[in-house]
């Protein structure tokens, strides 16, 4: 039984959950961004005083489910932005349905009534998000980025880019070249 929790996605975050599972007895525990597996190891009072101590943290777990699949939208979305190494070879929305096996209408209704925003958007957004880091901290050209994050051509990325963000990758890489990414707008 996997927990789906909120405010995880920082790496000191994920290190404090981790730490509170070891003082729980707990240490094989797979956690994630926004995600918790430990299996069948997780007892009921476990799972009480791990509650306890996250929301004094600040980190919710989930409850409803509706909030759960919300939730894995998310990290689908998130491990194919940050992690996909292959292009879908199929749409966003096949891969949803295939792998969360629920009609893809109802998760694209869910999604945008709790996150105020639309899969593909948030999809979207978080691909730029990636193509900023991999600008600024990476050094690739425009070239590799597109064939790395998977766009169907470089004047695909370039529009979807100043789209977003409202500047073309050039004015992005002068203005912040220097210093950190700006905020995350997703």
């Amino acid at each position: 039984m996997k927990l789906f929790i909120k405010n995880t996605t920082s790496f000191e975050s994920l290190l404090f959950v981790r730490d509170e599972l070891n003082r729980l007895g707990l240490h094989d525990v797979a956690v994630e961004i926004n995600e918790i597996d430990p299996g069948d190891s997780l007892n009921s009072a476990q799972c009480h005083t791990l509650r306890e101590v996250l929301e004094r943290a600040g980190i919710e777990l989930f409850e409803d489910k509706k909030d759960v699949l919300v939730q894995r939208i998310k990290n689908f979305i998130l491990e194919v932005v940050y992690h996909g190494d292959e292009p879908l070879v199929k749409n966003l929305s096949v891969y949803l349905k295939e792998t969360l096996h629920h009609d893809y209408t109802y998760m694209s209704n869910l999604f945008s009534e709790r996150q105020q925003t639309t899969i593909e958007r948030f999809y979207i957004c978080h691909k730029i998000e990636r193509v900023k880091e991999l600008l600024l901290y990476e050094k690739l050209t425009l070239t590799e980025i597109a064939d790395k994050m998977h766009y169907s051509s470089l004047a695909h990325l370039s529009n979807q880019f100043k789209k977003v963000t409202g500047l073309t990758t050039s004015q992005f890489k002068q203005k912040y070249s220097d210093q950190d990414l700006p905020p995350a707008s997703c």
